[in-house]
C-alpha cells in the first residue's frame, strides 16, 4: 500500500482539474498546479462559479492562490462527466444580478424575522457581533 499521510497525499493530483469550497463559501474551479504542507493551492484557468436556483456563472480569475486555511473541500472534477450538469449556464451580468436579488430577499426575510422575535420580546445577535470561530 503506497499512501503518503497529509497533503502529500494530493501530489497525484497535480495537473488534473479540481472544484475548491473555501470558507467563505465561493466556490472555485481551476487546475491544481501547487500544494505545501499547509495545504496551500495555486490553481491555473481558474473561474468562480456563483450558483443561484438552477442557474450558475463563471467569473473567471485566473491564477489563484489559496491559503490552506481556507479550502474547506477540494475535489477532483470528472472531465467526462462535467457537462452533464441539469444546471443553466448563464452571463456573468445575469448570475450577478440573480444573486443580488437573492442576497436582497434573504435580508428582507432576516429583517422580518428579527423584528417578529422583537414583538415577542426576543432578541437576535447582529453577525458583526459575533466571534468568528
Amino acid at each position: 500500500m503506497n499512501y503518503m499521510p497529509g497533503t502529500a497525499s494530493l501530489i497525484q493530483d497535480i495537473d488534473k482539474k479540481h472544484l475548491v469550497l473555501l470558507r467563505d463559501g465561493r466556490t472555485l474551479i481551476g487546475y491544481l498546479r501547487s500544494i505545501d504542507q499547509f495545504a496551500n493551492l495555486v490553481l491555473h484557468q481558474t473561474v468562480e462559479r456563483i450558483h443561484v436556483g438552477r442557474k450558475y456563472g463563471d467569473i473567471p480569475r485566473g491564477i489563484f492562490v489559496v491559503r490552506g486555511e481556507n479550502v474547506v473541500l477540494l475535489g477532483e472534477i470528472d472531465l467526462e462527466r462535467e457537462s452533464d450538469t441539469p444546471l443553466q449556464q448563464v452571463s456573468i451580468e445575469e448570475i450577478l444580478e440573480e444573486q443580488r436579488v437573492e442576497l436582497q430577499a434573504k435580508q428582507e426575510s432576516e429583517k422580518l424575522k428579527a423584528k417578529a422575535l422583537k414583538e415577542r420580546g426576543l432578541s437576535v445577535p447582529r453577525a458583526d457581533t459575533l466571534d468568528e470561530y
